[in-house]
């Protein structure tokens, strides 16, 4: 199983329960990636102080351009691009992490100092910055920061190895959360299935029927979206 296999599994089995639904809205619309994306973008579900806190945010610019330059190799060397998918750089990842930086101000100091160590250390072992690296000597650099001994605390590991640790869960996160890693795990969220009733052997055995023109109008599977409603006097109209 190859690195992104994997990581999709583990992102399946714990991340998407958590994951916003749409399949229970009560409009006939069905939810395309294109109005899914449109209503994000209208920051959908936001109250006034929150979108005028994102569109400040938004107008913000923590991480200078070296900086994401240096954020955009480094996301696609944690998540690179498949047959059928991008990588994490493709699916803005990068942007994710900046906006992160001014939600969470605390993320600031060890994404900045994480980013220096890594020109520095590129520096010394390559005599070139981290992005003018080859592929192979980014990777050298990374594998040694990757694999954090878990007999060690999270907070007593060398600063170095916390900050990989945090741009690792960060880009995973952002990349799940997008569009496109929606769409690469397959998730489709709740889904309204095709019922037919009680199965007819469960019923004679407890001796019961449906009524036809209950039937009718309940198992009808051409109006399994459609929003119930009823008159004044409690009957059902559709």
């Amino acid at each position: 199983m190859d690195r992104r296999k994997s990581i999709k599994s583990i992102i399946l089995g714990g991340v998407a329960g958590g994951l916003a639904l749409n399949g229970c809205k009560p409009e006939n619309v069905e939810p395309t990636g294109e109005n899914i994306a449109l209503a994000a973008e209208k920051h959908f579900g936001r109250t006034p102080e929150e979108k005028e806190l994102i569109e400040k945010l938004n107008a913000e610019q923590f991480l200078h351009p070296h900086e994401m330059a240096t954020l955009n190799v480094l996301v696609a060397l944690i998540l690179p691009a498949n047959e059928s998918y991008g990588s994490a750089l493709d699916a803005g990842v990068p942007d994710f992490i900046e906006f992160m930086t001014k939600d969470y101000p605390k993320f600031q100091t060890p994404i900045r100092g994480g980013l220096m160590w890594l020109d520095h250390k590129s520096n010394t072992d390559f005599s070139v910055e981290f992005i003018a690296a080859t592929p192979e000597q980014q990777k050298t650099l990374l594998d040694a920061i990757a694999y954090p001994d878990v007999e060690v605390p999270e907070n007593e590991r060398p600063l170095e190895v916390q900050f990989f640790s945090l741009i690792r869960n960060l880009t995973l996160t952002g990349y799940y959360t997008s569009k496109m890693g929606i769409e690469d795990l397959g998730y489709v969220g709740n889904s309204p299935n095709v019922w037919d009733g009680v199965p007819e052997d469960v019923l004679k055995q407890h001796g019961m029927a449906y009524e036809e023109e209950w039937l009718a109008k309940c198992v009808d599977q051409s109006k399994r979206n459609t929003k119930a409603a009823w008159d004044e006097k409690g009957n059902l109209l559709t």
